[in-house]
């Protein structure tokens, strides 16, 4: 047998070794996707991270120099079953830990029925800060996916019962209008608005009305669960809000988030400002990606969050 003859033979000897090799690089390549998902699913929904900002203010009032917020915003209870109940406790802590002066909760208590909420008020009322816990509707709490966007009557008791248990755990629930947070001599306005959202959302949010005792001058925060809100109307607003808070994207729960270097999501085509700090001139956006999740049971490189936001006054 000549050299060649060999070197052919011993090539079809280690072949079908290779297609081996090869496949199961293939499959497991191709099941990376498989088991992000399924990590998602099992662990994903309760990764919960804890995002951080400090944003400064040349008009911030010197008692609230360092005032810390806290966010959480798409709770979405009826998501969970009642054996999550310690995973759910620990996003709690996280969140008390952090010792907030307030706290704001934007939007989306439920998924249809405000019912969804009781078996978990136990829970939420252990939420801790010093100043308050203030909350707003998003589009969910209405109930219109359950009874229909014509059925108002039924909205309306889904609406009445959301503020109820609101109420019991000591939330503020703000349906187009204001308060004032007090510091000495100083304040600063805290604005919530009920939903208002592009598309067929409800449009019931009326900054007229919720901003009608801010002064020229005030310091203003606002609360509105749809970010397509600060775009549409509130960034061009002729009293300042310096800072609105939103919700309601949850970064569609899936996506890739690599800290300066990428961050993507399918949801930033429908809506271009969907996650995290945004700024238009001298106004600023946050939008947080969500505490619970809905439809998709998991998160995909978008992880449930906890707001920290640091005030500071410019020096």
């Amino acid at each position: 047998m000549n050299g060649k003859n060999l070197k052919e033979k011993s090539s079809i000897k280690y072949l079908p070794q290779r297609r081996k090799a090869v496949s199961l690089i293939g499959l497991g390549i191709a099941s990376i996707p498989f088991l992000g998902v399924i990590e998602g699913i099992i662990w994903g929904k309760f990764d919960y991270r804890i995002r951080r900002k400090i944003i400064y203010f040349d008009d911030l009032p010197e008692e609230f120099d360092g005032y810390k917020v806290a966010q959480l915003s798409d709770i979405h209870m009826g998501s969970f079953n009642i054996e999550d109940y310690k995973k759910i406790e620990r996003g709690i802590q996280m969140l008390n830990e952090e010792n907030p002066d307030i706290f704001f909760f934007t939007g989306d208590s439920v998924n249809n029925y405000a019912e969804e909420l009781k078996p978990w008020l136990p829970l939420l009322k252990k939420i801790k800060a010093k100043d308050g816990k203030i909350s707003i509707l998003g589009n969910h709490d209405y109930g219109i996916y359950a009874y229909g966007v014509d059925n108002v009557k039924k909205q309306q008791e889904n609406i009445n019962k959301i503020q109820e248990f609101h109420e019991e755990i000591n939330w503020q629930l703000l349906k187009n209008e204001s308060l004032q947070i007090k510091k000495e001599k100083s304040y600063i306005n805290i604005i919530g608005v009920k939903n208002w959202g592009e598309g067929n959302f409800p449009k019931d949010g009326d900054l007229e009305l919720a901003s009608k005792n801010i002064k020229d001058g005030d310091f203003n925060i606002l609360l509105s669960h749809d970010p397509s809100h600060f775009d549409a109307h509130v960034k061009t607003y002729y009293k300042k809000i310096h800072l609105t808070l939103s919700g309601h994207t949850h970064g569609m729960q899936f996506g890739v988030e690599i800290p300066g270097i990428a961050k993507w999501s399918p949801v930033k085509y429908r809506y271009p400002k969907w996650a995290d700090l945004y700024k238009e001139k001298d106004r600023y956006l946050y939008v947080n990606r969500g505490f619970g999740y809905l439809g998709f049971s998991g998160r995909v490189g978008i992880w449930p969050e906890i707001t920290i936001i640091e005030l500071k006054k410019t020096v």
